[in-house]
């Protein structure tokens, strides 16, 4: 799993592209990405299977916030991004959301 961050100085923007990787996703049909961003809207942002059986979006981000995100596979189990800036903690013991900082 990756995050890439672009700044496009001009329009205050930050395009982030969120990676979950085949070994997280391994057998999936579908993922989609929920977090602040999209109000945890399950069906938003949709994200495209890759060739190699990765998964991507790219999101355009308000710069100067921190997003918390998780990526749901399937509809039915969710995904931590292990390259996420930080994790913090949820209503629920053990179960923590990524973070990316923009």
């Amino acid at each position: 799993m990756s995050l890439k961050k672009k700044y496009l100085g001009s329009k205050n923007v930050c395009k982030v592209t969120f990676k979950l990787q085949k070994e997280a996703a391994a057998g999936a049909h579908s993922v989609n990405i929920v977090g602040d961003f999209n109000d945890w809207d399950r069906n938003a942002h949709p994200m495209k299977r890759l060739k190699n059986g990765d998964y991507t979006v790219t999101i355009d981000l308000e710069p100067g916030r921190a997003y918390e995100f998780k990526y749901l596979v399937d509809g039915e189990k969710w995904e931590n991004d292990w390259s996420a800036d930080r994790y913090n903690p949820t209503q629920h013991p053990y179960i923590d959301n990524s973070v990316v900082e923009v």
